[in-house]
């Protein structure tokens, strides 16, 4: 039994003891760092018994289970990528495909640039993967059936459009034909051959149209 005066300073000791409590042991927290996801620690930067800030770099952290895969595209082909496609991309020093899946695209294109930026996670922990790594990315725009691919060495630049030479009856037909996507050593023919035709792919600059030519490879 205490009066309420006395009760009244009691819960005031209280209430500053509590402060104090918090106060210091806000001040330990301090003391540790902690990161908000699991991952592996890399070269430390500071020593101990150093000084640091919050600016202070002292050790990076690396989750190797949710690695992004950041990249352009050119314009012309931002309507034809969405969020959820599929994509591959292979890593210098490995012959492996790793598969990831778009899951962000900027709502801009680059004015310096032309390109629209697109960025991919890969779910699966590779081991092969690390962080900062230089990946050839593989995304499949568009998918056509029965597509006609020539060699682009056969292509013959003309002032009105393209043309190739093909192998009819023992002579040399010139062809006009209409080029759709590209690749790195062949092209797509939309329209101007047909299944089945021999295209010529050497000794273009030494035939001229009509003239009898003898097949000595097929490709």
């Amino acid at each position: 039994m205490i009066s309420q005066e006395e009760y009244d300073n009691t819960i005031s000791e209280l209430n500053v003891n509590q402060a104090d409590y918090d106060l210091i042991k806000a001040q330990i927290d301090k003391t540790e760092i902690r990161a908000p996801f699991s991952g592996v620690v890399g070269l430390r930067s500071v020593s101990e018994g150093s000084y640091v800030t919050t600016s202070t770099v002292m050790a990076r952290l690396q989750n190797f289970n949710s690695l992004k895969v950041d990249f352009s595209i050119p314009e012309r082909y931002s309507a034809s990528v969405k969020t959820g496609d599929d994509l591959e991309f292979k890593i210098s020093g490995s012959s492996n495909v790793f598969k990831a899946k778009v899951y962000a695209i900027e709502p801009k294109i680059d004015p310096g640039t032309r390109t629209l930026q697109i960025r991919a996670i890969c779910s699966s922990a590779y081991k092969e993967l690390i962080p900062g790594a230089f990946a050839n990315v593989e995304l499949n725009l568009k998918q056509t059936s029965n597509a006609i691919l020539i060699p682009t060495v056969s292509i013959v630049p003309e002032l009105k459009g393209q043309k190739v030479y093909i192998y009819k009856s023992g002579i040399v037909v010139p062809q006009n034909v209409e080029l759709g996507t590209r690749e790195e050593t062949r092209v797509q023919i939309i329209s101007g051959l047909s299944l089945g035709d021999t295209v010529i792919t050497s000794g273009i600059l030494q035939i001229r149209p009509n003239s009898k030519v003898n097949i000595s490879e097929f490709n």
